[in-house]
């Protein structure tokens, strides 16, 4: 049988057709919260339908109530820690043994209050991209809440928790906000345990003009 440049074209044609059809997918994950106890680790279920491997995709995993909202990113085989968001350095992961079967789940270790917002998982093929938003609550196991607020600051100021040994405590970034006037507003979250004094500061500094202010809480158990 005689092929013409035309079959050959069509067999082209179709050949590309397919190969842009089948990458294709869907990105899945829970509909209901995923509930998480302070101190614990979680995965965030994300993972492709069909279950195609993600090896040669970029994976990414962003906080939406961050304005600078990468929390991951998986792309070009390797991970790609440039805009990551310094507070998930160190505790967040991918099963990357499972992404040839399409599993992009995220293990973020030691949750903590600040943890707690809505999470997308977004996967980008070369044409095709799709994502899935989870939403995180965060359960306190015992402890206490402490807030620290300040306000009136220029230039944007530096906010710390620290213990009665003057160790900085583990807490998310602080909340900044820029009034119309161009003065800092600063405030910060923090689960304490019981220790043996029980006293806590929070610090705010502005190190470029030598100013500090402090507050001891002394909790009463």
């Amino acid at each position: 049988m005689k092929v013409t440049q035309l079959d050959c074209l069509c067999v082209i044609l179709l050949h590309l057709l397919h190969t842009a059809g089948s990458e294709k997918f869907e990105v899945l994950g829970p509909t209901d919260p995923i509930v998480a106890v302070a101190g614990d680790d979680i995965i965030l279920p994300c993972y492709l339908k069909p279950n195609i491997s993600a090896e040669d995709m970029t994976v990414d995993w962003l906080n939406l109530d961050f304005k600078d909202s990468r929390v991951y990113r998986y792309q070009n085989h390797r991970i790609i820690r440039d805009y990551q968001i310094p507070y998930y350095r160190g505790r967040t992961s991918l099963f990357e043994e499972e992404l040839w079967r399409g599993n992009t789940s995220l293990k973020l270790t030691r949750v903590q209050g600040t943890d707690e917002g809505r999470y997308k998982c977004f996967i980008k093929a070369k044409s095709w991209y799709d994502d899935f938003t989870i939403q995180v609550l965060v359960k306190e196991r015992g402890g206490m809440g402490l807030l620290c607020e300040s306000e009136g600051w220029h230039p944007e100021p530096e906010l710390a928790w620290l213990d009665s040994k003057g160790v900085h405590l583990s807490a998310g970034p602080p909340e900044t906000h820029r009034d119309f006037k161009g003065f800092y507003r600063v405030k910060q979250h923090v689960i304490v345990q019981e220790t043996d004094t029980n006293r806590f500061t929070c610090r705010v500094q502005q190190s470029r003009i030598n100013e500090k202010m402090e507050t001891e809480v002394h909790l009463l158990y």
